[in-house]
């Protein structure tokens, strides 16, 4: 079983319009809802590659409830979810069908009471045992510490399980410094945890922090990771069109299979561009496109990276 922990969970609204034109009304063509937040997404890909996955975090509220009862449907994820006094958010997509770009809109989320995460920490050291490696994805809801990603890792750590870690800003930080087994940062969350804006030396930097592996997502470029092995690039065959919500997320998915099933680096990373476009490619966060994923894995480039000047 993976684990993936999501703090501030979401439902997830997708509006598909014609075209997106700002201070106009717009007649929206199709709507979809799904549980979302980052780790939710991945255990939904992890399901769909083969591999059983339970999602913690928090849901309240009529908006939890829904995200809870949606969840119940999706195979092969398991709802370890802690109910909370505040409401789950809900983050809206709008996705311009002319060009295919998404505006992103995302609610805060519910205030946790230090009971509530105190109940967490406790349920979490239960599922611990359990796993094969954990996930701990997103945003920190407010009332939540800021070294809660920390603390997370130190304690999958001491289990004995894998971690990954996938946030931005000073949780990302702080819970680096923990030495998890991997992170996965975009060009913007790595350039402002290292101060460096050159992707390379920025990754090996972040390394140095206190990961065993730094993968970084450079968008529709593909992923630039410093490994045990070295450094690689990992580059998609071409550029795809389509919703790129919930992309980075099947890269973590990807990851984490690969970590599980001790894959080569080569491997993990031609796996995790694949998904990324293949997601692009599918109408909501946390699905693929599976014939498009089994056609670009084998086309997809990994490369050795020399060192950064």
């Amino acid at each position: 079983m993976i684990l993936t922990v999501t703090l501030n969970t979401a439902l997830d609204l997708t509006y598909r319009v014609p075209r997106l034109t700002p201070h106009s009304s717009h007649r929206v063509t199709e709507v979809t809802e799904r549980p979302g937040g980052k780790g939710l997404n991945v255990a939904r890909v992890l399901a769909a590659l083969g591999h059983e996955s339970t999602v913690t975090g928090f849901a309240g509220g009529a908006t939890g409830r829904a995200l809870r009862e949606q969840l119940a449907t999706a195979p092969g994820v398991r709802d370890a979810l802690l109910d909370v006094a505040g409401a789950t958010r809900r983050t809206i997509a709008v996705v311009d069908a002319e060009s295919g770009d998404t505006t992103q809109l995302n609610e805060p989320g519910p205030l946790i009471t230090p009971d509530e995460w105190s109940g967490f920490l406790a349920s979490y050291e239960q599922l611990l045992p359990s796993a094969a490696a954990v996930a701990l994805c997103g945003s920190l809801p407010p009332g939540v510490p800021v070294g809660a990603y920390a603390h997370l890792v130190r304690a999958a750590r001491a289990a004995g399980v894998p971690v990954l870690l996938d946030t931005s800003g000073e949780p990302l930080r702080r819970g680096i410094a923990a030495r998890p087994d991997i992170v996965k940062p975009n060009a913007d969350e790595l350039a402002e945890l290292t101060g460096s804006h050159e992707p390379l030396r920025a990754t090996r930097d972040a390394r140095r922090r206190g990961a065993h592996a730094v993968v970084a997502s450079l968008g529709a470029k593909g992923l630039l990771a410093a490994t045990p092995d070295g450094a690689l690039r990992a580059t998609p065959p071409a550029p795809v069109r389509g919703n790129p919500t919930g992309a980075g997320d099947s890269a973590v998915a990807a990851l984490l299979a690969g970590l599980v099933e001790n894959t080569p680096w080569r491997r993990r990373l031609a796996s995790a561009v694949a998904l990324s476009a293949a997601t692009v490619l599918a109408p909501v966060a946390g699905e693929f496109d599976r014939e498009a994923y089994e056609d670009l894995l084998d086309r997809v480039s990994v490369t050795e990276q020399a060192s950064a000047a």
